[in-house]
């Protein structure tokens, strides 16, 4: 007797999140909190304070365009969100990051929450990387972070009272970022960050926690990295989930790792991308270098 042929169906990959508007948390968790969101005004950053938001949450958030703090402003409202407060904020500023939390502070109460979101990023070379270049994305993915932070503990420290940080990270923080060495270095210490500062603070209740998102696509990505996954065919085939994350489900990751339900979490990077840092193939791809795959010309030859 012959056996029947065997079908290979297509795999389904990882289901689809909940509808946008549910809540992974019970409602009013958030009730009476103040959290504030840097790089809130677009992408992930405004995703993320919206859930917050629908949780219960006052927001505080802070963007360097002040364009963008309004479009988010009204865009929250537009979805039932309570008090939102906005600031223009270069997290590079030590001065007027202490005036942006005076601010909230007298407006709705000591933030209770911190979401580190500002990053600066662009691909390039690691050969064509200016001195300014990598300065700018050092200065506001690191050091920026560091500054919030350290203006965030500080308050809580000298008030009595617990908190919490989120700091979004990138996974090539543990593997290298070709491409990307000064985003890599730099997010490398946010890493570093969360581990020594959950260490250090833990005595006084400040949870700090990092928090990575995979390949979310959103409005605030540069144009150049847009075009690199616009060029891509079949982003979501790429994917061990066989899809990408929506901005949503880095809101839900956030507004839990930030909760009384996560109390004893802390020094900790939760990642979220469906498992596509860990991909590992049978038969390694060939090697196509930084430089081609940003269609750029042998270093040195003008076309860089």
């Amino acid at each position: 007797m012959t056996e029947p042929a065997k079908t290979h169906a297509r795999p389904a990959g990882l289901p689809g999140p909940p509808p946008a508007g549910a809540s992974a948390l019970p409602p009013g968790t958030y009730d009476g909190s103040t959290v504030l969101v840097t790089g809130g005004g677009t992408g992930l950053g405004k995703a993320i304070a919206a859930e917050f938001a629908r949780l219960g949450a006052s927001l505080v958030i802070a963007s360097r365009k002040a364009e963008h703090l309004k479009a988010a402003q009204d865009e929250l409202a537009a979805i039932g969100c309570g008090r939102v407060m906005t600031a223009q904020c270069d997290i590079r500023d030590p001065e007027r990051i202490a005036e942006v939390f005076d601010a909230a502070t007298a407006a709705s109460g000591l933030p209770d929450v911190l979401v580190n979101n500002a990053a600066a990023n662009f691909p390039v070379p690691a050969e064509d990387m200016s001195p300014n270049a990598w300065r700018a994305v050092v200065d506001i993915t690191l050091t920026g972070t560091w500054f919030m932070t350290r203006e965030f503990a500080r308050r809580h420290l000298s008030a009595g009272t617990p908190g919490s940080v989120v700091n979004i990270g990138a996974s090539y923080a543990w593997t290298g970022g070709p491409g990307f060495a000064h985003s890599a270095a730099a997010k490398a210490g946010v890493k570093s960050l969360v581990e020594t500062l959950a260490v250090e603070w833990g005595p006084y209740g400040i949870q700090v926690n990092g928090l990575v998102p995979g390949l979310v696509p959103h409005e605030d990505m540069t144009d150049d990295i847009r075009g690199h996954l616009d060029r891509q065919r079949e982003k979501a085939g790429r994917q061990p989930a066989l899809r990408v994350g929506l901005p949503r489900e880095v809101g839900w990751a956030a507004t839990f790792l930030a909760s009384p339900y996560a109390r004893f979490i802390t020094g900790h990077t939760l990642v979220v991308d469906g498992a596509n840092w860990q991909r590992r193939a049978l038969v390694s791809p060939p090697v196509t270098t930084v430089r081609e795959q940003l269609g750029r010309g042998a270093f040195g030859d003008g076309a860089g």
